[in-house]
């Protein structure tokens, strides 16, 4: 099996290390899921460490306003950027800039990620 390790430095090592005798082959190695999805190595599976391990080694990430924490509610709803734009008064344009602030904020790679990742922080509830 091709695996694909994310981490940090540190994390990285510990997981090749448990993987070294084992069947696993490791392919390439990456501190973030969207480094790994930009390089396009083929693999079998991508393996990280443990969400309380990640989380305890993450600095705390950037707060978002109480704009975007709206725009992300709305996101999660499924909305578009336009009905977005138009429960808010506001452009699809400024939509589109909320959007990619909280993406970048949250580490997102994608509005669908930025709602799963709101989640998991307890930013926002579905």
């Amino acid at each position: 099996m091709r695996v694909i390790v994310i981490g940090n430095a540190r994390q990285r090592r510990d997981l090749h290390d448990v993987l070294e005798d084992s069947a696993p082959q490791v392919v390439a190695e990456f501190e973030t899921v969207a480094e790994a999805r930009r390089a396009g190595v083929g693999a079998d599976a991508i393996l990280m460490p443990a969400l309380e391990a990640a989380a305890n080694q993450d600095p705390s990430p950037e707060a978002l306003t109480p704009r975007e924490v709206q725009v992300l509610e709305l996101v999660a709803e499924g909305l578009s950027n336009k009905t977005i734009a138009d429960r808010l008064g506001i452009s699809d344009q400024t939509v589109k800039f909320h959007i990619a602030s909280i993406s970048g904020k949250l580490g997102a790679a994608n509005r669908t990620d930025a709602v799963r990742r709101a989640v998991r922080r307890g930013l926002i509830a579905l």
